[in-house]
């Protein structure tokens, strides 16, 4: 159930995208301690943005899973902006991210919901 997307300036080839894809997977599923069969990934590079008046590289993401811990959500930020700085020399000052915490009966799958 965790979801994380990413949605940056920055141009990710095709050789780099699987690899960033299935890092963040990775540690999206230890950091929330969820499986990562129930993990999902989407990245949209290339995109058209601006952020504190530049085109400099950026990053967008939404990070959403049921049962977020304000504790979580450090550990995730402080995560995500390594994988990012270290696979795409992105500054961590140039990310944002938006957590969301939801309800287990609000979050749809096979036919039903988690609650």
């Amino acid at each position: 159930m965790p979801y994380l997307k990413l949605k940056t300036n920055i141009a990710v080839s095709q050789e780099q995208s699987p690899k960033l894809l299935a890092e963040l997977s990775q540690m999206l599923a230890s950091e929330t301690g969820k499986p990562e069969r129930y993990v999902m990934v989407e990245m949209s590079s290339g995109r058209t943005m601006l952020f504190s008046g530049t085109d400099e590289p950026l990053a967008y993401l939404e990070c959403k899973s049921i049962g977020l811990t304000s504790a979580q959500v450090k550990a995730l930020s402080a995560s995500i902006s390594q994988v990012l700085q270290t696979r795409l020399q992105l500054a961590p000052d140039r990310v944002y991210i938006e957590f969301s915490n939801c309800p287990a009966e609000h979050w749809g799958w096979n036919g039903s919901t988690f609650g």
